[in-house]
């Protein structure tokens, strides 16, 4: 089955061109935090089994405020190398292959500790931060301006 193009971003791995997306809007199971976020991945000239990665954490957009990160192409790129290294036969046809993140794997894929943040009504806040560390929380009027 093949991954939707819109949406998708490309990126260039040991001379290879991918194809990589999240899903735009999360699953039920998603919103609850029942599944963690995922970044499915294709091989963009010549698309066979699609690459499902699970992160071990939420997405962005959970319901319940649980923490996140963001994904970004360097992490990505990470995780294409370790599933080509456990066999992701990625031009060929077949069902999707699956990838589970551990925690102490998404360390050394980064390089570094990961930074997780946590989504709050009007931003991101770095785990363990505050609201002052909101650069852009804007402070809603109360109802005695809007008279």
């Amino acid at each position: 089955m093949a991954m939707p193009r819109k949406g998708s971003r490309l990126i260039s791995v040991d001379g290879t061109a991918f194809r990589w997306r999240i899903r735009h809007k999360p699953t039920y199971h998603q919103g609850n935090d029942w599944s963690p976020l995922t970044v499915t991945v294709e091989q963009a000239e010549k698309p066979g089994r699609v690459l499902v990665v699970s992160l071990p954490c939420a997405r962005p957009d959970n319901w319940l405020g649980q923490r996140t990160i963001a994904v970004r192409p360097a992490l990505v790129a990470g995780c294409i190398r370790q599933a080509i290294e456990q066999g992701w036969p990625s031009g060929q046809p077949g069902s999707a292959f699956t990838l589970a993140v551990t925690e102490e794997e998404l360390t050394a894929l980064l390089g570094e500790p990961p930074r997780y943040l946590i989504p709050f009504l009007w931003g991101m806040i770095p785990e363990g931060g505050s609201i002052k560390d909101l650069p852009r929380c804007v402070e809603l009027p109360s109802r005695d301006k809007w008279q």
